[in-house]
């Protein structure tokens, strides 16, 4: 790749790269020596940077190494097709809105934040339609009660993980299969998409070592409460569906509230707020965890 004479301050350092991914510096060294990949992007002095579609494509990666494919493999799959807003509710939200902070929280932060806005959904939400996203089938089994409980006033309600197969219920969410390839088995996902009060969180999950505990799997996340951009992860949720039930798909679609105009600043400041309160708040417990 072309020289650059100076880097932007956008761009990642393979140290920020690591982070970011879960995968260490030396095991990035390695692919590139070996297999030329990533391929940074490269400055006048020695400089290598990185960007978001190196975010997206390492993450790839490290994801189907979990599942058995060789390095050469995985590499080939993931810069062949890499994953797209089309197909991820996570890649959606970063692409509807670039300006997104994300943040990397345990699963037990994550729950703590998706509590919240299913709390604020309940209460504030007129018939919404939400979506959960939650990789496994017994992840949801575990939350089944009160993802009932938010269907009961609810416009529609869909979940996606990897069921044995779709169900299409009336008094219950809908259950949506994915697929075994889908970038959403990585994703943890909360859609309340209503008129007069829209939120989404989407993590994807970072990969950890063996044996870590399950409260303590790491997730890149990010959050919004921007009714266009909530669309568009809403818009991901349809495209699932329509695979296995394109009907429902489409009758939900045309009872979606028009989406119109900006975020308002002081929405802008709210998600602001929030993200705010929520660092803070894991800083705390890792804190405390630390000193248990």
């Amino acid at each position: 790749m072309k020289n650059i004479a100076s880097p932007p301050t956008d761009l990642l350092s393979i140290g920020e790269l690591s982070r970011r991914t879960g995968v260490p510096t030396a095991t990035l060294r390695s692919w590139e020596a070996r297999h030329g990949f990533p391929e940074p992007i490269r400055f006048d002095g020695g400089h290598r940077r990185y960007d978001e579609q190196h975010v997206g494509l390492v993450t790839e990666v490290a994801r189907l190494r979990d599942t058995g494919v060789t390095v050469a493999a995985a590499i080939r799959q993931a810069t062949e097709a890499t994953v797209r807003p089309a197909n991820s509710f996570f890649a959606a939200l970063r692409s509807a809105d670039q300006r997104l902070r994300s943040h990397v929280l345990n699963k037990r932060a994550l729950g703590a934040v998706t509590a919240a806005i299913e709390d604020e959904c309940l209460a504030q939400a007129r018939r919404p339609v939400l979506m959960g996203a939650f990789q496994h089938s017994r992840f949801y089994r575990q939350s089944a009660s009160r993802w009932h409980e938010l269907n009961r006033t609810a416009a529609r309600t869909v979940v996606f993980a990897d069921f044995g197969h779709s169900q299409d219920h009336e008094e219950h969410p809908s259950e949506v299969a994915l697929p075994a390839d889908s970038p959403v088995l990585r994703e943890w996902v909360l859609v309340c998409d209503a008129p007069g009060f829209s939120a989404c969180v989407a993590g994807w999950e970072l990969p950890s070592p063996s044996g870590t505990a399950d409260r303590d799997r790491r997730f890149e996340t990010v959050w919004t409460l921007d009714p266009g951009s909530v669309r568009a992860a809403t818009t991901v949720g349809l495209a699932l569906l329509h695979e296995s039930d394109p009907e429902q798909a489409d009758g939900l679609a045309a009872s979606l509230s028009r989406v119109t105009g900006a975020p308002s600043p002081e929405l802008q400041r709210a998600t602001a707020l929030f993200a705010r309160i929520v660092e803070y708040t894991q800083d705390a417990v890792t804190r405390e965890d630390l000193a248990s």
